[in-house]
């Protein structure tokens, strides 16, 4: 039995600015695992997004696109799948804001179109995308990315009820299955891995880790985050390109 589980956010959290690890923070997990603490990614990114950083780090247990993908040490235990309909009314929704759609599930990815902000956003991320809008039809889809600015509300208020939508970027919004969350996503993983008798921690800096500072004992906020994540953390440790995770570890106990 773990002596306590800890969730990390990537982007802005355990990433540095250039979406690399540090070694401190490799450092960090291995001293977690030596003091029987099990380290857990938890992203709005998709596993295949990450494979750099499971190298890396050894972690396996991941709940990522923001819980509609969990596993616990390699093993699947949770896979939300988006309704073809769904998809297609999203799609047409879409079409008349005359925004782009990427479909994703854990191992690939594909856009209906692509624009100036597919462009950044998948440069920023080191992907290179291709274009498939029947993708759907022939894949599994978990999570979908809308890419827009400032239609935060029309597509929330449009699929209430079918879907959930967050922002996690400044070029678009995180599209999961109504009611999915990083926070059912940690349920799934506490229940079914049988961590649920244990502390839990988790560090993250924006509006999409506030539902998962909701579902642990001990939320904390990065000093670069959100102030409303920063409100809702029990600890605001420095930013992640200033020992952030260390820091936030230490205050805790967790390591030295």
């Amino acid at each position: 039995m773990y002596k306590a589980v800890v969730f990390f956010d990537l982007d802005g959290t355990f990433f540095d600015n250039e979406k690399n690890v540090s070694k401190e923070n490799i450092a960090a997990v291995n001293e977690l695992r030596e003091n029987n603490i099990l380290p857990i990614i938890s992203t709005g990114r998709n596993i295949f997004e990450i494979q750099y950083v499971i190298d890396e780090t050894g972690i396996d247990s991941l709940v990522s696109a923001n819980g509609s993908y969990v596993q616990y040490e390699g093993k699947k235990l949770k896979a939300e799948e988006i309704p073809d309909d769904v998809i297609e009314e999203i799609l047409a929704f879409a079409k008349e804001q005359g925004d782009v759609i990427s479909f994703y599930n854990n191992a690939e990815f594909a856009l209906t179109a692509e624009n100036e902000l597919t462009k950044v956003n998948y440069r920023l991320l080191r992907l290179t995308p291709h274009v498939d809008p029947t993708f759907y039809k022939t894949h599994q889809v978990n999570f979908l990315n809308v890419f827009n600015y400032d239609k935060d509300k029309l597509y929330q208020d449009h699929f209430k009820g079918k879907l959930s939508l967050v922002r996690n970027n400044p070029r678009c919004l995180d599209t999961m299955n109504w009611g999915v969350s990083k926070q059912t996503g940690i349920q799934a993983m506490l229940s079914e891995a049988h961590l649920d008798k244990i502390p839990s921690y988790a560090f993250g800096d924006q509006l999409n880790d506030l539902q998962m500072f909701e579902e642990v004992d001990y939320p904390v906020a990065m000093g670069n985050g959100h102030p409303d994540v920063k409100a809702k953390a029990s600890f605001v440790t420095t930013s992640n390109i200033n020992h952030g995770i260390v820091n936030g570890l230490r205050h805790y106990g967790l390591i030295k």
